[in-house]
This record gives C-alpha cells, sequence and structure tokens, in this order.
C-alpha cells in the first residue's frame, strides 16, 4: 500500500495515499467529530463539522472529504477550528426543536453529544425565524418530525444508495429546504419497503420508529389476556449493546430473564418457527425442482424485501416462496395448534413479538395472516423498544441470571439462529434440501460460500447429481443487481435468498443504533454475525429437520410439510404495487 509522510497536530504519521483527512487522524487516535458522514454512502462535506485547519489552506477544509497530500499539516485543535464547529452547532440549533428531555434521542443523539462536548452554552443565542412541520405518522412502522432533522442528508442517502427506493430527499431550496416525499406526500403513499435503514442513521430524533410499548404493557395488565413473546435470533446479538456491553455479545439468557420479569405468561423463541420455514421452505423448493415449479425460489422471509418486490418487481412474485415469515408462522401456531393443546381461545392470546426489523410492525397488518381468524401476531416491536422496556420497569439487566426459554415452543436448532445473517436461511435450508434429496448425512453442515457480510454471494452444490445453482443477497441495490441479471438471462439460479437490510437481520432497522463515529470505522454486521455463528456450533441440533419439537408439531398437528393444513396455517399470498416515489 502506497502511503504519504504527514503531520496532525504536529504529530508525524504515515497514511494511505488517497485516504481522508478524517481517516487519516484516526492512525493518531484522534476522532474528528462529523455529523453528515457516512462512509461510502454520505460523503458530501455538508454539514461543516468536520473541518479542520491545514498549512496553505485560504480557508478551513471538510476532513471528511479532503484528501491527505504529501508534507500536509494538520491541525484538527485549534480555537479557530473549534470555534467553528461551535458556531456550527448553535446556528443548527437557531432551526431545531429542543424538546430534548422528551425526546425518543434524548442521551444518545448525536447531535446533543456534540453540543456537550463542544460547550455548547446557549442554544438560543441565534435564535430567530423557525421553520414549522407536520409530524408524518401515516406509516405503520414509523415517524418524521422534520422540526429535529439537520439536514445531515444521511437518510436519504441510504434510502437511495443502499436500498434503491428514494422516496426520500431534499425538497425546496435556502431556508425552506427540507427532507420529505416527492410533492409532500405521505410516507404511506410511496413505495416506502419499512425497511427502517433511515432510522439507523438518523443522528437526531427526525426518525424513528412508532412505538408500541405502551399496548404491550396494556395487555401484560389485563388479567384476561394470556400474552405470549417470541424472539427473532438477532435480537440476541445486539439487546446487549443497548446496556453498554461490547458490539456481538450474545444475551440470550439474560434476555429471556428479562422478559419473564416483565410478566409475559410464555417466553418462546421466533428460532422454532424458523426451523419450521426451512421444513415448508426447503419441501416447496424440492417440489419445485422435482416437478417443474416456478424458478428461482426466492425466499420469503424478509417483509421489507417481499415489499420491495411487490413494487418494483411484480412480474416475479411467482417466484416467492409462499411461506409465511418466521414471525407469522410463530404466530399462526401459537393460536392454532398451541392454543388447542393448551385449551386456550385464540382471541384471548396476545402474541407479541421481538424483532430487530421495522418491517415487522407493516407485516402484521398484512392481509391473509390470520391463521386461527384473529392475527397472527398483534404487536410487534425492535430491540430498541425491547431495551426501554426493561430500563422503564428497572430490571437490571446486566446482573440477570441466564435462563431458558419455555418449551416446547422455545426448542431450536442452530440452522434457525443463523437466520438472522445474510445466507443463513440458505444454508439452512440447504442442511436440510441436501439431505433429504441424497438420504445421507452431511458431513459437515457449514456451507461456507454462502456465508459473509458481503451484499452478493453465489455458489454451485452438486446434490444427488444435480447441480444447484444458489445465489444470496442483502440490502436491495444488490437484490435489484441480482434480479435484473435473473430476468436478462445473465445468470439462472434455482434458489435466492433476499434479505432487505444489509448483512441481514444483524443489521435491522430496529437494531440498536450506533453513531456515526462507531458505524463508519467498526464492523459492526460482522461482531453480530459471529455472535450467532457461534452459538450455531455450540447448538445439540443444527438442522432444523432435527428438532424433536418440530418433528412432535408435524405428528401431531401438522402431517408432512406442505401438507393441506400446513398450506392453510404456515403459507400465504402476495399483492402487487405500484411505484410511486
Amino acid at each position: 500500500m502506497e502511503t504519504v509522510n504527514i503531520k496532525i497536530n504536529g504529530l508525524a504519521i504515515q497514511a494511505p495515499k488517497g485516504s481522508t483527512i478524517l481517516e487519516a487522524a484516526r492512525l493518531a487516535h484522534i476522532d474528528i467529530p462529523t455529523l453528515c458522514y457516512l462512509k461510502e454512502i454520505n460523503e458530501i462535506g455538508a454539514c461543516r463539522i468536520c473541518v479542520v485547519e491545514v498549512k496553505g489552506a485560504r480557508s478551513l477544509v471538510a476532513s471528511c472529504v479532503y484528501p491527505v497530500n504529501e508534507g500536509m499539516e494538520v491541525w484538527t485543535n485549534t480555537p479557530k477550528v473549534l470555534s467553528s464547529r461551535k458556531k456550527t452547532l448553535e446556528l443548527i440549533l437557531s432551526d431545531h426543536d429542543r424538546r430534548c428531555l422528551s425526546c425518543v434521542e434524548s442521551g444518545k443523539c448525536e447531535l446533543q453529544k456534540l453540543c456537550k462536548d463542544l460547550k455548547v452554552e446557549n442554544e438560543l443565542l441565534y435564535e430567530g425565524e423557525r421553520t414549522h412541520y407536520e409530524v408524518d405518522y401515516s406509516a405503520a412502522h414509523m415517524y418524521r418530525d422534520n422540526n429535529k432533522c439537520i439536514l445531515c442528508r444521511r437518510c436519504s442517502a441510504v434510502c437511495e444508495k443502499v436500498q434503491n427506493v428514494g422516496v426520500i430527499g431534499a425538497n425546496e431550496r435556502g431556508f425552506a429546504t427540507n427532507i420529505s416525499c416527492a410533492f409532500d406526500l405521505p410516507l404511506s403513499e410511496t413505495s416506502c419497503v419499512s425497511c427502517g435503514q433511515c432510522i439507523a442513521v438518523c443522528p437526531t430524533g427526525a426518525i424513528a420508529e412508532k412505538d408500541s410499548t405502551a399496548d404491550v404493557f396494556a395487555a401484560l395488565a389485563d388479567p384476561d389476556k394470556y400474552v405470549i413473546v417470541q424472539t427473532a435470533p438477532a435480537v440476541r446479538a445486539a439487546l446487549g449493546e443497548e446496556f453498554g456491553l461490547p458490539i456481538g455479545t450474545n444475551v440470550q439468557g439474560k434476555m429471556v430473564a428479562s422478559l419473564r420479569r416483565l410478566g409475559f405468561d410464555k417466553v418462546f423463541d421466533t428460532d422454532f418457527a424458523a426451523d419450521l420455514t426451512i421444513m415448508e421452505e426447503a419441501n416447496e423448493f424440492l417440489d419445485r425442482v422435482q416437478n417443474g415449479g416456478t424458478l428461482p425460489l426466492i425466499t420469503s422471509c424478509s417483509p421489507g424485501w417481499i415489499k420491495y418486490c411487490e413494487h418494483y418487481y411484480p412480474d416475479m412474485l411467482d417466484n416467492l416462496s409462499s411461506c409465511k415469515s418466521p414471525q407469522q408462522m410463530f404466530g399462526a401456531i401459537t393460536k392454532t395448534y398451541y392454543a388447542k393443546k393448551m385449551k386456550l381461545d385464540p382471541k384471548d392470546i396476545v402474541m407479541v413479538s421481538v424483532m430487530p426489523c421495522t418491517a415487522k410492525k407493516f407485516e402484521i397488518g398484512r392481509d391473509d395472516q390470520n391463521a386461527a381468524g384473529v392475527p397472527d401476531v398483534d404487536l410487534s416491536i425492535t430491540t430498541r423498544e425491547l431495551a426501554s422496556m426493561i430500563e422503564r420497569v428497572g430490571i437490571n439487566f446486566l446482573s440477570l441470571p441466564d435462563e431458558d426459554f419455555d418449551d416446547p415452543l422455545g426448542r431450536s436448532t442452530g440452522a434457525a439462529v443463523i437466520f438472522g445473517v445474510t445466507g443463513g436461511v440458505m444454508e439452512a435450508a440447504l442442511r436440510t434440501a441436501v439431505e433429504t434429496l441424497t438420504g445421507e448425512e452431511l458431513k459437515s453442515v457449514e456451507f461456507t460460500e454462502v456465508r459473509g457480510i458481503e451484499g452478493l454471494k453465489e455458489a454451485t452444490y452438486n446434490v444427488a447429481g444435480m447441480n444447484i445453482n444458489v445465489a444470496v443477497a442483502s440490502g436491495l441495490t444488490n437484490a435489484k443487481v441480482l434480479l435484473d441479471k435473473v430476468k436478462s438471462g445473465e445468470k439462472e439460479y434455482h434458489f435466492i435468498e433476499i434479505m432487505g437490510c444489509p448483512g441481514g437481520c444483524i443489521n435491522g432497522g430496529g437494531q440498536p443504533k450506533q453513531p456515526a463515529s462507531v458505524r463508519n470505522f467498526t464492523d459492526i454486521k460482522s461482531l453480530r454475525a459471529k455472535a450467532l455463528y457461534d452459538m450455531d456450533r455450540g447448538m445439540e441440533y443444527r438442522k432444523s429437520h432435527e428438532n424433536p419439537s418440530i418433528k412432535t408439531l408435524y405428528d401431531e398437528f401438522l402431517g408432512e410439510p406442505g401438507s393441506h393444513k400446513a398450506h392453510e396455517i404456515l403459507h400465504t399470498t402476495y399483492v402487487k404495487r405500484t411505484i410511486n416515489k
């Protein structure tokens, strides 16, 4: 790697040629503050928080976009620099809703932290004309409050570049500039896919998920309701971050213990339904391969991806697996099989899901998601919302003992837990499909070719004399690249896994938010993924078809994968939608 010699605050360092001052400063263990900057996503030098002095430059420069060169001398801590950053913050605050104490991001807000760090003492210094916007509550999963927006454009950049949706962006000019939908449409009337990636990158409280915790507390307090909770695999790999634990810490045991102390009647695991999904999806795949069905078969676990497909690729809906997502399958089985087994009226069951995903809030309201005549899932909360519930009732999360899920819907396999990472559904399906096709036990259950947090992966496996071509995509821009190749005939696959969020559910829109200072320089996705793969390796069973509770479910209730009853309860339909940006 070619390097250049520079000085930062008098310290001589070597930095990669072509890197920015911001990146080079990290080599000197100096963090330059930013607001608008997101590495490889939003590199526009707009906010001017990251300004530094460069010898010979006529003015302060934006370190996030200014490249280093041989012999450069940089200062990040001069009075001029600090004064400029402070003044920029004061000007931002002049047109900002400053009701911080009631803001969802209070204590975690990047703007708030910068004001503290840079000693902003008078938020009213430039008080004058203010803009006012109505809050957009129209979407099922989130709200947008432009009164708290700082025009950093991180949300619009991730929506356009990462997700290929682009339903929000900068409108108007000058003082009237605002981030909104075209023609000021409510978000619900656009082609938004509910992925929540805009929430994940927002540095303030301008975009946030709709909070369902009050409804959960109300259900828990109702003596006539039997309240059951299910937890997605990715939640256990991230929840600990909300309580100060390192990124990628597995907190499954403490998560279960906290849910039990919140008062849920049963604490179950969505992983059970992930195993169930594999049984149905693998059967569907084998049926299509052997009987000339529509190929490639595309997974249906990610509701953000499903809505994207309905909007942007409605001609490929027949390629989608008809399987409900694990969340919805779990709710359907709870209110049919489990309700019958426990002599419960489905109308009295409140099914709560804890998900890394904001699109799940949209999914629970979809049509054809009511196997027992009532909604499969009643309430869906994010990982962040669960953390807020735990904190609100005074549960000391870090001191909790590790506890186990309840039986029988808390039993799962390693194949299920890796659902939370891109490539995990594919690998889990292959573990079952290959053994079914060959009738032989796998020597190794790890299909490493589909692992990794890369946005696009592909592999070919020879199974029972047949070459099976598979592909994996995460993030909707990557999904578009993959599907366009399929439609053009450039690529031919038998089975495709698509996850709406980059890296899969571990990086879902409902996961703990990390500030840009962490996101830009830490491989968050890999750290969380490692937690799930480590769990997989330690599980008693690592293939979905080996789950004893799944076997019992089919023996006692469903019959066999793909049966008429299974289709009635576990499968769904899709809707052709139009594009409306």
